[in-house]
């Protein structure tokens, strides 16, 4: 799935993106899309691990930008529901990459699985996130 626009656009603003370094990357299947962040003083918790919420928050916005590129642009995705099973700790210095992909795309609804992995590919956290489909006003 193609996000460089909603990359570019993101590195224009003030945004929580930025702020905890997610990186946006582009993906040759029109149905998944990537993001990554390396664990440092911006998103880890005090003892030098991934806070979970930052992970969390790199799920849905990278679930946004997958449900942004599919939706026709009369439309609108915000995040309705996030759920996330934390499975193994990620050390400061490390990178995260977290891979979503749609497992449903209804008329008012989009819901990605995302997989949350480190250097070794070993998961991390595993987590739904529903987005909410609805026309702009």
């Amino acid at each position: 799935m193609n996000i460089d626009h909603i990359k570019d656009n993101l590195a224009k603003i003030d945004n929580l993106a930025n702020h905890i370094g997610i990186e946006l990357v582009s993906t040759p299947d029109p149905n998944s899309c990537v993001a990554k962040m390396k664990v440092d003083n911006r998103n880890r918790q005090p003892f030098g691990y991934l806070s979970g919420g930052a992970t969390l928050a790199m799920a849905e916005t990278l679930a946004g930008a997958g449900s942004y590129c599919i939706c026709p642009e009369a439309l609108a995705c915000v995040g309705q529901n996030v759920h996330g099973n934390h499975i193994h700790p990620a050390k400061e210095g490390e990178t995260v990459t977290a891979t979503a992909h749609i497992i449903h795309k209804g008329k008012s609804s989009h819901i990605w699985q995302v997989d949350v992995r480190n250097d070794d590919g070993q998961l991390i956290s595993s987590i739904s996130v529903t987005n909410y489909i609805f026309y702009r006003q």
